[in-house]
């Protein structure tokens, strides 16, 4: 029996659309991001509100976590095998809101709203005996968003602070809109000016100290910045406090509203350019705690990088950072998202696994859970995906975690380059502004197919360079994880 043409057409119709499903499913489960990495729900205290604000790990093994809502918890055995057995015991109550925390010779030190507090355990029952207020030189009203976050200690034994302009918008409170060093001994050091809305603190691999500030006004997008001794980080509403301090030296500039942040940088010394631009529902839009991958491979191919969480879309991003001229700039890429609450504090413990813990208070998030501690873990298996992005002086350099395929690489047609920057304003926020398409004339691919040597016809100084590279394979045929990268390009390289 013979079939008519239209049944051999419509079971060629449907068996192509079942192959191109199979091959589209097939890809999506090359790309889980569960293949790579796990999120397991941590057990949070009965019966509390635990909006995580910071968390520090203790010598013992035991894994500290603060409360937005003033608690201390102490979790017990953090990383065995399964999380849902993590147990935790109360340590302190009744604190302000603590965004920082870190651990010195017996000590916890935590940084409130209104000070840092040395907190110790003197008996052994587990319970914080000792509540002994270290520093509480800077100034606080009832404004609710006059946020306080605390970093680790540095080398020289120093928690830097950021604080939060009153209501993110002025400064009624001394050093609101600074960042100020905290020593051993309680002195109190004004360090940068210019801060407007920070989410979150950590330190890199070489000890720089870096905050993340959020879109507003002098802040066209989210960025993560890096606290230079004596800078300028760009929102002068709090630069009236130079009156109270000479520790840095007099009052910088005021920037010109309308400008563009490195056009300003030329006229004002102390401006740090934003090392790390997240572009605007892109990356996000609320950057919040960051961490650095100091665990020597445990976390995967990732050494030495940066972890920054975002609130409000309840993912975590990576950032590879260069120094150029001085000054750090870098790409940033998407990494992990699917987080039960909006992700605001993260660390790493020794053998690699990262701690995450949300609140959706305020702002909401993504993520529906009022609060969520979570743990996330390396699987073992090695995504494909762009390790490094450098700037040259006629392009950029891209490094893999897996080799790649050269016919793909190697076509100066599987990329597309797209830049626009940002109004540095007085106003709340920015579009995308100034776009330029850069053409992408030659792609050169390493010998052993691990690097890609791409030139430009022209790069931007002060641009977002959106790289796109929806048609890289790897050796195997397979398409990126996340097949784009920001680099904020501030300064050439030999400019």
């Amino acid at each position: 029996m013979t079939m008519n043409l239209s049944l051999k057409l419509t079971l060629l119709l449907c068996a192509t659309v079942l192959l191109f499903t199979s091959a589209s499913t097939a890809q999506k489960a090359e790309t889980n991001q569960s293949d790579y990495y796990r999120i397991s729900k941590v057990p949070t205290p009965k019966d509390v509100v635990f909006e995580v604000g910071d968390f520090e790990f203790m010598p013992d093994g035991r894994l500290m976590a603060s409360s937005r809502r003033g608690d201390i918890y102490a979790f017990h055995d953090p990383l065995q095998p399964d999380p849902s057995k993590i147990k935790s015991t109360l340590f302190m109550d009744g604190l302000h809101e603590v965004l920082g925390l870190a651990y010195r010779e017996g000590s916890i030190y935590a940084t409130q709203r209104g000070e840092v507090t040395r907190l110790a355990d003197e008996d052994g029952d587990g319970l914080a005996d000792v509540c002994e207020t270290i520093s509480d030189g800077w100034g606080i009203n009832g404004d609710y968003h006059e946020y306080a976050f605390g970093s680790n200690f540095d080398a020289e034994g120093n928690i830097w602070v950021t604080l939060c302009l009153t209501g993110s918008f002025t400064s009624q409170n001394k050093y609101r809109g600074w960042c100020v060093r905290v020593s051993p001994d309680g002195t109190m050091t004004p360090t940068c000016s210019g801060i407007r809305s920070p989410g979150g603190m950590g330190i890199n691999v070489d000890g720089e100290v870096f905050y993340t500030d959020n879109q507003g006004p002098w802040n066209g997008t989210c960025g993560l910045k890096w606290l230079r001794k004596g800078s300028f980080q760009g929102n002068p509403k709090g630069n009236d406090w130079y009156q109270a301090t000479d520790a840095i030296g007099p009052r910088p500039q005021d920037p010109q509203s309308g400008s563009r942040i490195m056009a300003e940088a030329k006229k004002i010394p102390e401006l740090e350019p934003t090392a790390i631009l997240f572009p605007y529902k892109k990356m996000g839009q609320s950057a919040a705690g960051l961490v650095c991958d100091t665990s020597d491979g445990k976390f995967g191919p990732f050494k030495n990088q940066m972890f920054v969480c975002d609130q409000t879309f309840s993912w975590v991003m990576r950032v590879d950072l260069e120094k150029v001229n001085g000054h750090y700039q870098g790409a940033c890429f998407p990494f992990t998202e699917g987080f039960g609450s909006g992700n605001l504090a993260i660390d790493q413990a020794s053998n690699g696994m990262m701690f995450v813990g949300g609140t959706n208070r305020g702002w909401g998030s993504r993520g529906k859970q009022n609060f969520a501690l979570e743990r996330l873990e390396w699987t073992g298996k090695t995504p494909f995906e762009v390790l490094q992005m450098k700037a040259k002086s006629d392009g950029f350099e891209l490094k893999f975690t897996q080799p790649v395929d050269p016919q793909s690489a190697s076509d100066p047609k599987s990329y597309s380059l797209p830049t626009y920057t940002y109004i540095y304003q007085e106003s709340y926020g920015s579009p995308e502004v100034d776009h330029v398409d850069c053409k992408i004339t030659k792609a050169t691919v390493a010998a052993d197919g691990m690097s890609v040597r791409l030139f430009v016809d022209k790069l931007h100084a002060g641009h977002v360079h959106e790289l796109h590279l929806d048609g890289i394979k790897n050796a195997n045929g397979k398409s990126l994880w996340h097949p784009v990268a920001y680099y904020t390009l501030n300064y050439i390289p030999g400019q």
